[in-house]
């Protein structure tokens, strides 16, 4: 759902200029028309992610078809009166925004790349992100609960197993992760600094300079600190707690979170939305708590090579990553393309059931650790049979049937719902 919102929102921003011309309608949904401009600019969006011609006509005619599929699905969306609410669009909207910004660098290239500022941005965008939510909503009610028995994956598999291709090479792991305990030193070090910042500003101090020479938050540091207009659930509950208690001008005082330690201010407040800037400071790292966890990921292995007990049980009582320690420290089963490159690296080396030394585990900006791999299993490259492969099958012809049932639906739609193509 989120890939499919995120493909549509893409395309939308690339539209945004182009609506602003004297265009020509090249068809009509219900309420809705699609300009030629539309149409243009998808096509070509398309064409650069795939590789392909844009003035191909084959290519024009599928993209259109497509954006008449997705016209029809609101229109039966109103219909059904399927309503998303201004807090649901309102965090698309604003996760899609800082996905942009990140991309970009800075809210100000992303302005400049679309020839307008970022609230007007999104006020064109406000609407179209209504739609794509209704539409996908839409799709999901009527075909959510769709699944595929037993007998129809067999079918399936039986008609389309020669044209199903390789199962691709495969691993299965494990893993032992742990996170650096930073210092009290460290962290006391880094609230200290946030402190000094805090007298600073009081002193006169310009925030937003210090913001953007101190601020370890490198998307807003570039803009002053500026975490624009939020509502709530966006930041940290930590982060939000102080935010929502300030009046507008206000300094907080040095504020906790998961990601270190922050300095905000209240530029104003409309009701639930808040216009905040910060400076964060994060715990730096610490060399000795890195190698205290390399120590002690280094004492498990031998442990478990020399027989005391199983990867499972270390994983169990000591790894940080808490979700698959659970399991035993059981990852799952991944192809090669799943895997980022410094783990894809370790694997491709390893012989089943041997385990990895120590390797550092990047797990986002300023958030990493150490973790040792266990390799359970590793699938070679195969034709795919129902046996082993059953579940990955079982998923491919369910899509197959879902496909089937919405082409068949979008058949209906088209009969109940005027459309015109004006090329």
């Amino acid at each position: 759902m989120k890939k499919y919102i995120f493909l549509l929102l893409t395309i939308t921003f690339i539209n945004i200029t182009a609506q602003e011309v004297v265009d020509k309608i090249v068809a009509v949904v219900d309420k809705e028309i699609i300009l030629k401009s539309e149409l243009d600019f998808q096509t070509a969006y398309v064409a650069a992610q795939q590789n392909l011609n844009p003035n191909d006509p084959a290519l024009k005619k599928k993209i259109l078809d497509k954006m008449i599929e997705d016209k029809l699905l609101v229109a039966q969306a109103e219909i059904d009166s399927i309503e998303v609410t201004d807090d649901e669009v309102s965090m698309q909207l604003e996760n899609q925004i800082k996905y942009f910004i990140q991309q970009y660098g800075s809210q100000e290239r992303f302005e400049k790349a679309y020839g307008m500022p970022l609230e007007k941005i999104k006020r064109k965008l406000r609407d179209d992100t209504r739609k794509n939510l209704m539409a996908q909503r839409m799709k999901q009610k009527k075909f959510g609960t769709v699944e595929v028995t037993r007998s129809e994956v067999k079918e399936f598999f039986e008609t389309f197993k020669d044209s199903l291709g390789q199962i691709s090479e495969k691993f299965d792991i494990s893993h032992i992760f742990i996170n650096p305990k930073l210092s009290g030193k460290m962290k006391e070090k880094a609230r200290e600094f946030a402190a000094s910042l805090i007298d600073s500003i009081k002193n006169g101090a310009d925030f937003a300079e210090l913001a953007k020479k101190y601020s370890d938050d490198p998307g807003s540091a570039v803009q002053g600190g500026d975490l624009g207009w939020v509502k709530r659930g966006v930041f940290y509950p930590e982060f939000e707690a102080a935010a929502y208690q300030l009046a507008n001008g206000q300094l907080s005082g040095v504020i906790e979170s998961p990601v270190g330690f922050h300095v905000i201010q209240m530029i104003e407040r409309r009701g639930e939305s808040i216009h905040v800037r910060h400076i964060l400071i994060m715990v730096k790292q610490d060399d000795e708590a890195d190698l205290k966890a390399i120590e002690k990921l280094n004492e498990i292995r031998d442990s478990i090579i020399a027989g005391a007990h199983s990867f499972e049980f270390y994983a169990k009582k000591y790894s940080d990553d808490k979700e698959s320690a659970k399991y035993g420290g059981r990852l799952g089963v991944f192809e090669a393309g799943q895997l980022d490159k410094s783990m894809k690296d370790q694997v491709y080396k390893m012989k089943e059931g041997e385990i990895s030394y120590p390797k550092r585990l990047d797990i986002s900006r300023g958030v990493y650790g150490y973790h040792i791999i266990l390799l359970n299993k590793r699938i070679p490259a195969h034709t795919p049979n129902l046996k082993e492969d059953y579940d990955e099958i079982k998923k491919i012809a369910q899509y197959h049937k879902e496909t089937k049932l919405f082409d068949e639906w979008i058949t209906e739609l088209k009969k109940q719902i005027f459309w015109e193509i004006k090329l």
